[in-house]
């Protein structure tokens, strides 16, 4: 592909980043936040202005979100709590609901902080550039704190499989938690994409991929009431002849962002399953499918430290 399409060896973090983001997942033990984060953005979906601060949590807490502006009502982020995955991943506890926490929640995960609190005062997770390159960045600024209380995990013994059509996303057993991930457009900007990768990837692999979008969809999804903070300086979009707003990251952005998605979809398990993930043309319906059968147990050995 052209170097006008793609930027040239893009690597938003450096090495000594990548190594602590590994040592990070490696440990045994829990991670928090060693500081509060600030952070402010437009919603994709609701285009409302929203700022979240995240804050440090005691150990096996997990994380959550507290609505600031709905009595600080406090929605975890578990499978538990999913209320919808129209374009996004929506949480929702009892009449309090949150949308767009995918991003946020992989960064999260594949930074290896395993509690936080995170308070937002309205109804959507700001979008910021369309990926997790901006929460990294700030996770990584703030630090981690390390835990006395080990780590918990699903180890998948059976594989699983959820399926819709020819899309799927299974988990198969595994020693580490690797995701593989397939995707096919009939665009040619887009065509069929393959990329695979540890979590320990996250940061120089996964972070940085923003989300896309057809541009032909546009006008319906925001006649539908979606897509009302979107534009080209927080999404990637493309028409038959091609992206609208070059350069990519990466060659195979796209698939990569869907490996964003699912890593902050499977979060909501608390912990992601060692096991090796692979999906192909799936969504957040499946993706969430899948972590609430892991959930219930099916060919699971749920939270062995």
């Amino acid at each position: 592909m052209s170097e006008l399409l793609v930027e040239s060896a893009y690597r938003p973090f450096g090495d000594q980043a990548i190594a602590q983001g590994i040592e990070a997942l490696r440990s045994p033990y829990q991670h928090t936040l060693a500081q509060s984060i600030t952070v402010t953005g437009i919603g994709l979906h609701t285009g409302a202005s929203v700022e979240v601060n995240l804050h440090a949590s005691a150990a096996h807490t997990g994380r959550y979100f507290v609505r600031t502006d709905r009595s600080s009502a406090i929605i975890p982020a578990q499978i538990q709590a999913l209320s919808q995955t129209i374009l996004s991943t929506e949480l929702a506890s009892g009449s309090a609901s949150l949308r767009t926490v995918e991003h946020l929640l992989a960064a999260l995960a594949g930074l290896g902080i395993d509690n936080a609190r995170i308070e937002v005062n309205g109804p959507e997770v700001p979008l910021l550039d369309g990926s997790a390159q901006a929460w990294a960045e700030k996770i990584l600024e703030a630090g981690w704190i390390v835990q006395p209380s080990p780590r918990r995990y699903y180890d998948v013994t059976h594989p699983v499989v959820v399926q819709e059509g020819d899309a799927f996303v299974a988990a198969m057993p595994a020693a580490q938690t690797r995701l593989t991930y397939g995707i096919v457009f009939s665009h040619r900007a887009i065509g069929e994409q393959w990329q695979s990768v540890l979590l320990e990837d996250f940061l120089p692999d996964v972070a940085a991929a923003r989300t896309f979008g057809l541009a032909e969809t546009v006008e319906k999804l925001r006649e539908s009431g979606l897509i009302k903070g979107g534009s080209l300086e927080n999404a990637l979009v493309c028409d038959a002849q091609g992206w609208l707003n070059p350069p990519l990251r990466y060659p195979n952005e796209p698939v990569r962002h869907k490996l964003l998605d699912l890593i902050g979809d499977l979060s909501l398990l608390g912990a992601l399953p060692r096991a090796h993930i692979l999906a192909y043309k799936a969504s957040h319906a499946l993706h969430t499918q899948l972590a609430q059968r892991l959930a219930d147990g099916q060919s699971t050995q749920p939270f062995l430290s």
